[in-house]
């Protein structure tokens, strides 16, 4: 494959991270290689994943990709959804895309409360679906990065005294990847001085200060939390490179393991630069399951 072919391949996945917020098209193609799996309720409604086969031989690990753009949550066709989970299906790795309830409707607090739940679903079932539960990455872009760092960082053993099997199983992951991820919301919350209008078109922060640091993974860093590789863009305006740098010091002063990238010419959207990032992320995995084995 081409360079310049690589190149609009992974510039066509950086629009489709970057527009999940977007209705979606009507492909109604069948797919045999997926199924969806329903992990919980709210208000009658069901919380959803889908389930992805790996197109090289499975090497028992998984990859869980969070559905997030400004915490708004949205089914996508399965071809499209595969399509951008690629490369760690190439890789061997079983992988999820895991849909949380959306904002405005429901909070980030929520969003948290839901992700988590899937971890844990997945965990109980490991089993059936043939991967191993001490091999669970995560991975996700802006919304869907501040989501993984908040599975790495609440991440908890279950409540062995719980009625409810799901509520006893453990909801910590083995590694982290995250994408362009706000770590400390405070400052962009809307009754922020100041707040730039853009922040404005997530209603999500419209939350107070106290909620926004209770849903802030810089504030949750502590020594058993799951490596994490983040990365940054240098000219992101909308979520600020300092957001990746400061979780990045406060794992390291933690002893959390863990690598920050900056790309000094990338925005949001990491644009050309994303092929890199994928390439990081899947030596990333590699290695923190490698050694989870």
């Amino acid at each position: 494959m081409s360079k310049r072919w690589q190149r609009f391949l992974w510039w066509l996945i950086a629009t489709f991270l970057l527009s999940l917020t977007l209705p979606a098209s009507s492909v109604t193609a069948a797919d045999d290689d997926y199924r969806e799996v329903i992990y919980g309720h709210k208000d009658g409604l069901a919380l959803t994943f889908d389930v992805f086969e790996p197109t090289s031989p499975a090497n028992g690990s998984a990859v869980v990709f969070i559905v997030s753009g400004g915490w708004h949550s949205k089914w996508n066709p399965p071809q499209q959804t595969r399509f951008i989970l690629s490369p760690f299906l190439a890789a061997g790795y079983k992988t999820f895309a895991v849909r949380h309830g959306s904002s405005p409707r429901y909070s980030i607090a929520e969003a948290v409360s839901d992700v988590r739940q899937a971890i844990r679903f997945i965990r109980r079932d490991a089993e059936s679906y043939d991967i191993d539960p001490n091999r669970i990455g995560v991975i996700g872009m802006s919304a869907g990065g501040h989501l993984t760092l908040m599975l790495a960082t609440t991440g908890d053993d279950g409540d062995a005294e719980s009625d409810d099997p799901l509520a006893k199983t453990s909801s910590r992951i083995t590694a982290g990847v995250a994408l362009v991820p706000p770590s400390d919301l405070t400052n962009y919350v809307w009754s922020t001085p100041g707040l730039a209008d853009q922040y404005r078109r997530f209603p999500a922060l419209d939350i107070t200060k106290d909620e926004a640091k209770a849903v802030s993974p810089l504030y949750h860093v502590t020594a058993d939390d799951a490596p994490c590789l983040i990365i940054s863009g240098g000219k992101d305006t909308l979520v600020l490179p300092e957001q990746g740098r400061m979780i990045h010091d406060k794992m390291d002063a933690t002893d959390v393991e863990n690598q920050f990238i900056l790309y000094e010419n990338s925005g949001h959207g990491l644009e050309n630069d994303m092929p890199q990032a994928i390439t990081e992320s899947l030596e990333w995995f590699k290695k923190q399951f490698d050694a989870a084995k």
